[in-house]
């Protein structure tokens, strides 16, 4: 079966940078969660730089349980999430991006983070046009926003170097499926290409 046609997408002229879970127990090897994501923030930190100085929207994501009750079958399906609890270092963002104050974190419970999150509504109040979706993991976290971008009607974009995954071939699959139907997957430079391209 081939594969179905498909259309570039554009970048808007007010892209967000949606950073997904890019959080110690993703990016720390010594924690059940973790792998070598070292790449993935050095993508991430050169993809921050670009957004604060053309002034677009930043958000990151976090994963914290509060309470036994919040996403009682997915924790049961992988009971590594336990240690995402209040307090804990696994649930901060990876200082190495220097999260800013006028940065929100969105705090969810599920992969996608627009389940049961405010993201939406904080996307629509600031009149974005198009997402940037990077961050850990390519089949999980970063796949379920993707998909849900799409569905809240946002152009989507993922440069490859600025997500990552602790199963290499599950990377590679994931972006393909992305790129055949939810989003633009391209390389890092095309993105900052382009954003240099709207600031010049």
């Amino acid at each position: 079966m081939s594969d179905l046609e498909r259309k570039q997408l554009e970048l808007g002229e007010r892209p967000a940078l949606v950073l997904v879970d890019i959080i110690n127990g993703f990016t720390d090897p010594r924690c059940p969660l973790g792998s070598d994501a070292d790449s993935v923030v050095k993508a991430n930190q050169r993809l921050l730089a670009r957004f604060r100085r053309l002034e677009l929207s930043v958000f990151f994501t976090t994963v914290v349980y509060r309470d036994a009750g919040q996403a009682r079958v997915f924790r049961r399906r992988l009971p590594a999430l336990e240690v995402l609890r209040p307090g804990s270092p696994w649930v901060e963002v990876d200082e190495r991006l220097k999260r800013r104050e006028n940065e929100p974190l969105i705090e969810k419970c599920w992969a996608s983070s627009f389940f049961a999150t405010d993201l939406a509504e904080r996307l629509s109040a600031l009149k974005v046009d198009s997402l940037v979706i990077t961050g850990l993991t390519t089949s999980g976290c970063v796949r379920a926003t993707a998909v849900d971008g799409l569905q809240y009607d946002y152009p989507v974009f993922v440069p490859r170097e600025a997500v990552g995954d602790r199963n290499a071939d599950a990377h590679e699959a994931n972006l393909f499926d992305i790129h055949a139907k939810y989003g633009d997957v391209l390389a890092l430079r095309t993105l900052l290409d382009t954003l240099d391209s709207r600031s010049a």
